[in-house]
């Protein structure tokens, strides 16, 4: 959050920093300093009351005090669900709650990303590439800051993708392609004849760049890739530059299409309707499944004759009573588009296999899909 300020009572002076918040959360109103002298208990009910701590002792202290917390904060038991989509709203809400109650562990951070405090860990690289300089103090949430350390270590190790023998490197704020089943399955689905006289795909929605990647490594020779997001431009860039694919890649700004056709359309649009807390949960939430019917609306006249268009997408959010049944089947046919073919694959991640997951009952059920559509 911008131009936001956090003010507090030091030493019976009033206080003030710019609020640094990557979710968007509005500056806590009740502000506590806390030191290494306060308890997992004490700090836990200030929390959960609403009173943030601004934190002046030991940094892994605070670490410490934070796992602490969210220990106490997962006791809390949940309610039987009667439906999958009850389960879900539970679930959506105990996250919340959840978000809400940790996030109020503060830490000070001074100009240059420098935190002033014992056994800080230098942070100034993780927090240049996600905000840029930073001119004046500012202060965040433990939690966020601690994500975005870990958000560096992704972006500086990157993730294999087997689909192409080398690593894509997500950015701070770009969703990581840790699913890999929707990448094989652009690995391996049939590419439309249509290819053989224009060598073009569109790559909608690109992210990471990853399926950009993908379609160059086989062998198509020019890749338009489109996003809104600066840091997924940014990043989709960045990783063509790096798998050597920029001369066949070109990324660009739009909403959705390029101009002009191609006979091949690509897109993985978020796979759940509904309102995303943070701008982090624009990769998975879609509202009003806005990028999922503007893709399948205009994908027609973006498609060269004889060309496909590749929807890749789970049925997760059917199975939670997020989308109806027979609600995607509509939306292609009111598109002037029919199904030419499908591929399916089960998700491999750890939460389709625990049974212990709130969402199990959905996620066990779980296809991932690609629909290869044409023009009716």
């Amino acid at each position: 959050m911008e131009n936001a300020f956090l003010r507090w009572d030091e030493n019976s002076i009033e206080q003030r920093a710019r609020w640094q918040s990557e979710a968007g959360v509005a500056p806590p109103k009740k502000v506590v300093v806390a030191d290494d002298t306060m308890t997992a208990d004490q700090a836990f009910r200030l929390a959960s009351e609403g009173t943030a701590l601004l934190w002046r002792g030991d940094f892994q202290n605070a670490r410490q005090l934070l796992q602490a917390m969210a220990r106490r904060v997962d006791r809390k038991p949940r309610k039987p669900a009667a439906t999958p989509r009850d389960a879900f709203n539970q679930h959506r809400l105990a996250q919340s709650q959840r978000a809400r109650t940790l996030g109020m562990l503060l830490i000070p951070v001074d100009a240059g990303h420098v935190i002033p405090l014992r056994r800080a860990p230098d942070v100034t690289a993780a927090c240049t590439q996600a905000h840029g300089e930073a001119t004046e103090p500012y202060v965040m949430s433990l939690r966020e800051l601690l994500g975005l350390i870990g958000a560096y270590e992704w972006r500086r190790n990157g993730v294999e993708i087997p689909a192409l023998g080398a690593r894509i490197h997500p950015h701070y704020g770009v969703f990581s392609p840790v699913r890999g089943e929707y990448v094989d399955l652009v690995a391996k689905a049939p590419l439309p004849d249509a290819l053989k006289g224009d060598s073009t795909a569109f790559d909608v929605g690109t992210g990471t760049g990853v399926l950009s990647a993908v379609l160059a490594k086989r062998g198509i020779a020019r890749v338009v890739a489109t996003d809104q997001d600066a840091r997924a431009l940014a990043c989709a860039r960045d990783n063509v530059e790096r798998l050597g694919s920029a001369a066949k890649v070109e990324v660009i700004e739009a909403d959705l299409f390029p101009a002009g056709r191609a006979p091949l359309v690509v897109c993985n649009p978020p796979w759940l309707p509904g309102r995303p807390s943070s701008p982090l949960e624009y990769a998975v939430y879609d509202p009003d499944s806005r990028m999922l019917r503007g893709f399948l609306a205009g994908l027609a006249a973006h498609l060269s004759p004889g060309g496909e268009g590749w929807l890749i997408l789970s049925d997760f959010a059917e199975h939670l009573g997020l989308r109806a049944p027979d609600e995607l089947a509509g939306l292609i046919a009111a598109a002037g588009l029919r199904v030419a073919g499908r591929l399916d694959a089960r998700p491999r991640h750890p939460k389709a296999m625990d049974r212990s997951d709130p969402l199990y009952a959905a996620r066990s059920k779980e296809v991932t899909t690609l629909w290869r559509l044409a023009a009716v």
